[in-house]
């Protein structure tokens, strides 16, 4: 025992070392980071030395832990995302008539049509970069112009893509977060659209028809209606699964059709605020998500709340009861029955919880963004959550981490449509891209020669269709 003491010594030692240079280096980052906008100085170094920083973080975490098997983790993901991105440049170059005009000459002289379809992916993933992170050039002079000389428009436009990055974001994590719940109760929750919408509806006549309380009370209350609403319009299907067997993909599937209906009939008759408009009031100043930064920057609180409902979310799934009888049903219900696990509760526990979710990120929408409710309210967010749940493989820091990259792609496609002409039906096969390597990593694997391990390719989904 003491040999092996002593030869683990020199490692412990080393990785001591390592640490206190590794901390002792990010000192020094964050002390210049907080000297230069005091000094005034260097101003061009500000953003690089955030990107140290960061890096920094991360090898103190695998340094401090000993381990890369988080890492590991991210491989497949990453490379996903990155294939989607190959394969949706190549969408962009086929699209583009430049490249067409090159064709004739491929075989004579190459160079030309390669040359097409490099600028053509450049000026695409440059317009989606500018879109949704922003010109860093345009960063470092809006910094420069409200240190120096207290000027704060600058710096303000210049944050504006990557506002809207996150503000889109909000909407994902919250719909991926209720599909993922849905995924460890071992239930396929395809209605989060419709949950979507009810949620947000319900929010929103909070918002404008209650009168007279304080924001504090209101705004909370408005909330909370979306996420009631929401849950109980996913409870129904979780009951008729556990109570007759029925399907919940064919029961939330017809639930979404049923909302979609009713939101027509509500916003076209009784909740119609002017003859032909198919649309709300606004909701009162009491119920708004209040927003950090002056215009044109539209984050809100709603951001800050989804990451908290995040942490809320992996707190319950893995450190109570609750959460471990909801996992043991989606692995294995007749294990849990056997348990003594009531399969009843937890199913229309983890729906509902799902549909509350789900709600909420309505709700976020319509009291953060919308401020009330027209025809057209979802914007697919609903749908698209499955692939965020897939991406994210259904843990809540991945549901997370997938949606800011879907509400990124979101923003940045829409520059992309505007300043390089690209079509944004890209983003979406870009998405279904990563759908395509997420559910089949054996594809990733083989195109960049990984070898698979244990803990590779647990992706938590339902369990089929006979359950």
């Amino acid at each position: 025992m003491n040999d092996k003491r002593s030869d683990l010594s020199p490692l412990v030692t080393q990785r001591a070392l390592l640490l206190r240079v590794f901390w002792g280096l990010a000192l020094l980052v964050v002390a210049l980071l907080v000297v230069i906008p005091v000094a005034k100085v260097l101003i061009p170094w500000f953003l690089p030395l955030l990107g140290v920083l960061a890096l920094l973080a991360l090898v103190l975490y695998t340094v401090q832990s000993g381990s890369l098997d988080w890492l590991r983790g991210l491989v497949l993901p990453a490379l996903a995302v990155l294939s989607a991105l190959i394969l949706g440049g190549l969408a962009v170059a086929l699209t583009d008539q430049t490249v067409w005009a090159a064709v004739p000459d491929l075989f004579r002289t190459p160079g030309p049509v390669l040359k097409a379809v490099w600028d053509s992916m450049a000026a695409a993933y440059s317009a989606l970069f500018q879109g949704s992170i922003g010109n860093l050039g345009d960063v470092t002079r809006g910094l420069e112009a409200w240190w120096v000389g207290g000027d704060t428009k600058p710096i303000l436009s210049a944050a504006r893509p990557i506002s809207e990055s996150l503000v889109l974001s909000v909407p994902y994590i919250l719909s991926g977060l209720a599909v993922a719940l849905g995924f460890r109760a071992g239930l396929f929750n395809i209605g989060v659209e419709g949950q979507f919408v009810i949620g947000g509806l319900c929010a929103v006549v909070v918002g404008f028809a209650v009168k007279g309380l304080p924001a504090i009370i209101h705004l909370p209350l408005s909330m909370l209606a979306g996420a009631a609403a929401g849950g109980i319009w996913a409870a129904i299907p979780g009951y008729l699964k556990a109570k007759t067997g029925a399907h919940e993909v064919i029961n939330t599937i017809m639930m979404n059709y049923v909302a979609f209906r009713l939101i027509e009939w509500l916003l076209r008759e009784p909740l119609e605020a002017s003859q032909g408009t198919h649309r709300t009031a606004d909701v009162l100043s009491t119920a708004v998500l209040p927003r950090f930064f002056p215009h044109p920057l539209r984050l809100h609180l709603g951001f800050v709340l989804a990451l908290l409902i995040a942490a809320a979310v992996y707190w319950f799934l893995f450190k109570t009861t609750w959460g471990f009888e909801l996992r043991t049903v989606g692995a294995n219900p007749e294990a849990a029955r056997y348990g003594g696990m009531n399969i009843t509760k937890n199913f229309v526990l983890a729906m509902g919880l799902s549909g509350a979710l789900a709600g909420l990120a309505g709700a976020t929408e319509s009291l953060g963004v919308t401020h009330n409710m027209t025809l057209g309210f979802s914007a697919g967010y609903g749908f698209d959550s499955i692939a965020l749940a897939l991406l994210g493989k259904s843990h809540p820091l991945g549901v997370v981490l997938a949606g800011i990259l879907f509400g990124t792609l979101r923003a940045g496609g829409k520059r992309m449509q505007s300043v390089a002409g690209i079509p944004l039906e890209i983003i979406t096969i870009m998405q279904a891209m990563v759908i395509v390597f997420i559910a089949a990593p054996a594809i990733v694997r083989a195109s960049y020669r990984i070898k698979a391990h244990k803990e590779d390719g647990k992706v938590v989904f339902t369990r089929g269709w006979g359950s």
